[in-house]
């Protein structure tokens, strides 16, 4: 197309749910009060980790960072979601969507390597206790969670700066709940093959290498368990597993179906309930995950109340019934006498 005969589009229009336009007020009050929770539970989450000294573990450290991201990954999409559940134009700006669709995939990318990194923690906690102490140390810890954070972050700068550069003049409507490499792909002027190629490659690589050793991490951390001679052991071992596999099932069962493919093979419906798992239910089940599951947890956020004085009204309602039964013992005793 002749440059002189099309101009720059300057924002899109987030179609959303298009076929449940009749029930978007009550698609409102769901969505904020998942949101609500999310934030409320995952910084609960974060905070007790590092408030209490117990939890100062490599293993609760990745929970408290696996929290915080949380935090930033459902604020990249949740906001402007409801924002556009209550508003006629449902528009975004070119910078705006290019900037979600940046946080959306390094936020991303870097919780695919912190639950790579939680599922080694428990591989060497579990196959390899004796040396546990030496290999995760503190520091190595610190390491580790600043690698997932910068792997992460400069991740999908390749691709933003490749759309960036492709020219938009037609179409503006995106067929998605939020911005995403896909659907803006699919609105470009332009021969888009190369973009899809990138995209692929790079989610593929990403997506499936940090998977495949999460379950290689697992496949050890299954055969040494079985060795255990007692069903107690047994179960404690697996029961340390519990909470990360079940975040990462539901996280990659999502994103696996979602990037790893070469073209949409599904419907667009199909496509907008992915997203709605890996980008508000995963944030929204992590701290009921770690935390209604999680004994230490449960017990620092008691420990936690009660050093702010929120549980001191208990205690001295039930010093009060000791005076008052003791007030009365005297009293009787006094009236024998």
């Amino acid at each position: 197309m002749d440059a002189g005969n099309w101009s720059q589009v300057t924002e899109f229009i987030i179609l959303g749910f298009p076929h449940l336009q009749g029930i978007q007020a009550y698609l409102f009050v769901l969505l904020l009060l998942i949101y609500l929770t999310t934030v409320l539970g995952n910084l609960l989450v974060f905070l007790v980790v590092r408030l209490d000294s117990q939890l100062h573990t490599p293993m609760y450290r990745f929970v408290s960072i696996l929290s915080l991201l949380e935090l930033g990954y459902t604020a990249a999409t949740v906001p402007k979601m409801l924002s556009n559940l209550l508003r006629e134009e449902k528009t975004i700006s070119f910078s705006g969507c290019l900037l979600q669709i940046y946080f959306l995939h390094s936020l991303g990318a870097t919780e695919c390597y912190l639950l790579t990194a939680m599922a080694y923690d428990r591989y060497l906690a579990i196959c390899r206790p004796l040396h546990y102490s030496t290999l995760m140390t503190p520091a190595r810890c610190a390491k580790i969670a600043v690698g997932c954070w910068l792997g992460g972050l400069a991740g999908p700068v390749a691709e933003i700066s490749l759309v960036s550069r492709l020219p938009f003049c037609g179409p503006n409507r995106i067929q998605h709940i939020f911005c995403d490499f896909p659907p803006v792909l699919s609105l470009a002027c332009t021969d888009t093959s190369i973009n899809v190629l990138v995209d692929f490659a790079i989610n593929s690589c990403k997506i499936l290498a940090t998977f495949l050793s999460i379950l290689s991490s697992y496949v050890q951390i299954v055969r040494t368990v079985l060795r255990i001679p007692s069903v107690a052991g047994k179960t404690k071992a697996f029961s340390t597993c519990a909470s990360h596999l079940t975040v990462v099932l539901v996280f990659y069962g999502s994103i696996l179906f979602m990037y790893v493919r070469l073209k949409s093979s599904y419907s667009l419906d199909y496509d907008r309930a992915l997203a709605v798992i890996f980008s508000v239910l995963t944030p929204f089940l992590n701290p009921f995950v770690y935390s209604l599951r999680n004994k230490d947890i449960k017990e620092a956020v008691r420990r936690q109340l009660k050093r702010s004085g929120m549980l001191i009204e208990v205690k001295v309602g039930k010093a009060g019934q000791g005076r008052r039964r003791g007030t009365g013992t005297q009293g009787v005793a006094g009236h024998r006498r």
